[in-house]
Order: C-alpha cells, then structure tokens, then sequence
C-alpha cells in the first residue's frame, strides 16, 4: 500500500514539475522584446545579402580552383 502511494506522489510531483515548467516559459516568453516589421525586413535583407555573398565567393574560389586543376594537369 505505501508503494502506491509513493508512486501516486511520484506521478503528481512529475505533473506539476510539468505544468510549473510551462508556467515559467510562458512567463519567460511574455519578458521578450519581440522585433518590429520593419527590423524583421531589415534582419531579412541583412541575411539575404550575407548569403548572396558567401555564395559568390564560395563559386568565385570553385571556378578559380577549377581553372588552377585544368592548368596543372591538363
């Protein structure tokens, strides 16, 4: 009988570990600085150009990599 009770309290304590957890996420989230359209279209074209040039560089050293591998070995 003590068994069940242990568990039962077991089972109650995980459940309300649970719901506290949720409680305080939600409480966390209501803290956060959320940004204004016009920063998300700032952050938008921000990445946008960062990803456009990384990719004209990584292609920039792969045609030049690839003229070097045709001049050195024919």
């Amino acid at each position: 009988m003590a068994g069940k009770v242990k568990k039962q309290q077991e089972t109650e304590s995980f459940f309300a570990r649970i719901v506290l957890f949720v409680k305080q996420v939600i409480g966390e989230l209501k803290k956060v600085v959320w940004p204004t359209v016009d920063e998300w279209k700032t952050y938008f074209l921000v990445v946008l150009v960062f990803v456009g040039a990384i990719m004209a560089f990584t292609g920039l050293l792969d045609l030049l990599f690839s003229w070097l591998s045709v001049l050195v070995f024919g």
